[in-house]
């Protein structure tokens, strides 16, 4: 497969044998084999890029069992200094949970403060990547009906979907799917910590790395040198509150930046000279793609394609532009011949349902789906019917007890915020600053963006590279101002987004 001639010609371990207990302190019997992770960087990839080093170790598939000799391969990358010796060695993670990450260093090439002073560490957790992988066999039931439907007919699809979603993702997976928890990960990355050789690390996350890195510090509090979670989920509580308040952080962001915003720039995308008629225009265009399906070069859109669409638009700031073009293409679109759309390996998604379902006990079944939905819909039109974690309700949940993080004994935490993140809404990233010790938070104001620190906030940058290389954390709470809206056409820049972007560009998602 693609995927395995990637990692292969990209990184290869050296071949040693794992002889390290899940706790011990003592360096294990392997190193990394680092190669240049291409012969010449993609058309697109920031220069130095040709920098970045790519290699693989060895882990126990089980770490509560690792003596039956079952092992996985964690595939990571590495972008050192140009000049001079590394201060420091951090971590990264986009999130996803189970987005690759090994395109991550590449981004801070422009943050000369962090790159040229500290070894950035890019890593494929398990499941995903390069790495060892999970699937659900390229099922996914999430958004093949219109779950504003509420007819029984269709309420049998959506739920008994979410129900084989389920069966085809563990089944598929089979016994590395069950071990793809973050409990196991946060155990993958201390045992990178000590084949680098290194005494500790710093953790800089985002999305879902909040999650990760919080878990991370709860596990091993004595390894981390500093730790800045950036776009916070609420990692405190279990996954099935961080994903209940998706609806409402995706309406929040619509409502108040995206409507308003494509409303000002009426003449150039003639959707609505306010954000209500705006909105009017989308709910008749969602019905018209459901009545006929439209199909553009990029694929077919009915009223769910368009939800998602929009949704993923939200994100970054940087694609309003992109997203209002799209939804005014659709709303003068003639109907045209729906044709095949391509299949995409589904690593990520894997991964995704893996950690979500395994990590954390889920209540209720169908009716309380049904009853939540109807809920949250009410209150959040846009995106409150969606239930992305509806499968965890039907999943055989292996024994899994994580640790509760409490922040006890943990470095100073810097979390950074932004008031109108739609995917990790602020109530959530809030609750888990109070509940997580020696926490500082740092809020963007008038900010909507998932993924602040590494581009285009100055103030932001300034706070989280004074912590993350100068070793200066704040001592309490904090703001900083958000980045303004953009002008259609003006390119503005978002983490994540380059991050993703450069891993399509790289082959490796």
């Amino acid at each position: 497969m693609r995927r395995k001639q990637l990692a292969a010609a990209l990184a290869v371990a050296t071949a040693t044998s794992l002889l390290i207990a899940p706790q011990a302190s003592a360096a294990p019997a392997q190193t990394i084999n680092w190669q240049k992770c291409f012969d010449s960087p993609p058309p697109g990839a920031p220069p130095g890029a040709e920098r970045l080093e790519c290699g693989t170790f060895t882990a126990p598939m089980d770490w509560n069992n690792p003596g039956n000799g079952k092992t996985i391969t964690i595939a990571v990358s590495r972008l050192t200094p140009k000049t001079g010796t590394a201060k420091s060695t951090v971590f990264t993670n986009p999130g996803g949970p189970g987005g690759a990450g090994r395109s991550m260093p590449l981004i801070y090439l422009d943050r000369p403060k962090l790159s040229e002073n500290a070894e950035i560490i890019g890593i494929d957790v398990r499941g995903t990547g390069a790495s060892s992988n999970v699937t659900c066999g390229m099922f996914d039931t999430f958004g093949s009906t219109d779950p504003r439907d509420r007819s029984k007919a269709n309420l049998d699809l959506i739920y008994g979907g979410m129900e084989l979603q389920a069966k085809f993702c563990q089944t598929k997976s089979g016994e590395l799917g069950r071990n793809v928890t973050t409990e196991q990960t946060v155990k993958d990355l201390d045992l990178l910590r000590q084949v680098l050789g290194k005494k500790k690390v710093s953790w800089l996350g985002y999305s879902g790395g909040s999650w990760m890195g919080a878990y991370y510090a709860t596990y091993f509090p004595k390894t981390l040198d500093r730790i800045v979670l950036d776009s916070n989920a609420e990692f405190t509580a279990p996954w099935q509150t961080v994903f209940g308040d998706w609806g409402m952080g995706f309406e929040r962001r619509l409502r108040v930046d995206f409507l308003p915003w494509v409303a000002k720039y009426d003449s150039v995308y003639h959707l609505g000279k306010t954000a209500d008629e705006v909105w009017q225009t989308y709910e008749r265009t969602r019905k018209n793609l459901n009545a006929q399906p439209v199909t553009l070069p990029e694929g077919t859109y009915n009223g769910v394609a368009l939800d998602f669409m929009t949704r993923g638009g939200l994100y970054d700031k940087g694609a309003f532009d992109g997203t209002a073009t799209k939804i005014a293409e659709l709303a003068g679109a003639a109907p045209r011949r729906m044709s095949a759309q391509a299949t995409y390996p589904d690593a990520f998604s894997g991964t995704l349902y893996s950690i979500l379902c395994n990590d954390t006990p889920w209540r209720g079944g169908r009716e309380y789906l049904e009853r939540d939905a109807v809920r949250d819909g009410a209150r959040w039109p846009f995106f409150g019917h969606y239930q992305l974690a509806g499968p965890c309700t039907f999943w055989d949940r292996p024994n899994v007890h994580l640790k509760q993080p409490t922040g006890k004994g943990v470095v100073p935490t810097l979390m950074v915020q932004s008031v109108r993140d739609a995917a990790t809404p602020l109530e959530g990233a809030q609750r888990a600053h109070r509940g997580f010790e020696n926490s500082v938070m740092l809020t963007v104001e008038n900010e909507g963006d998932h993924g602040i620190y590494g581009f285009s906030n100055p103030c932001v940058n300034d706070v989280v590279e004074r912590y993350l290389v100068d070793g200066v954390a704040p001592t309490k709470d904090l703001t900083c101002p958000g980045v303004p809206l953009p002008a259609p056409g003006d390119t503005v820049q978002n983490p994540l987004t380059k991050a993703r972007q450069l891993a399509t560009q790289l082959g490796w998602q």
